[in-house]
């Protein structure tokens, strides 16, 4: 028996605002906002709808993003952070371009951005993440 990776939960000071931005991010759904989270999940996860009974269609269906307000700010580097990767058929430029123009920044934690082939940005918050190499697996 294995246990489904089911959310990766975020903590931020303004959880609504950091929500809404990473669904622009994603092009994802807020399937859930309150004063305590908001769940962000694929599209297609809510077109499907409903409980699923059968474990390996369960299994087979994508995580959510849950972001949580906590009163301390961010002050150190991620343990953890989201890597995206744009398909083969797209302008990975054009993707890093329209991140930074919905409030991205561009960071440095080290990296020789001669010998890699990924970009590291942060969200509005400062959390980091990655932008890949274009991929079609």
């Amino acid at each position: 028996m294995a246990l489904k990776w089911y959310t990766t939960v975020i903590d931020c000071t303004d959880h609504h605002a950091q929500g809404r931005w990473w669904a622009q991010v994603l092009d994802w759904t807020v399937a859930f906002d309150t004063d305590h989270e908001v769940v962000l999940v694929p599209k297609h996860a809510i077109e499907e709808g409903g409980p699923i009974a059968d474990l390996d269609t369960w299994m087979r269906r994508g995580q959510g993003l849950v972001f949580v307000p906590v009163p301390e700010g961010k002050s150190v580097k991620n343990r953890l952070h989201l890597d995206l990767a744009p398909h083969s058929s797209q302008d990975r430029d054009a993707e890093i371009q329209r991140l930074l123009d919905l409030g991205a920044t561009q960071i440095e934690v080290g990296q020789n951005p001669d010998e890699v082939t990924w970009t590291v940005l942060a969200d509005p918050e400062g959390n980091e993440f990655c932008v890949l190499s274009r991929r079609d697996q």
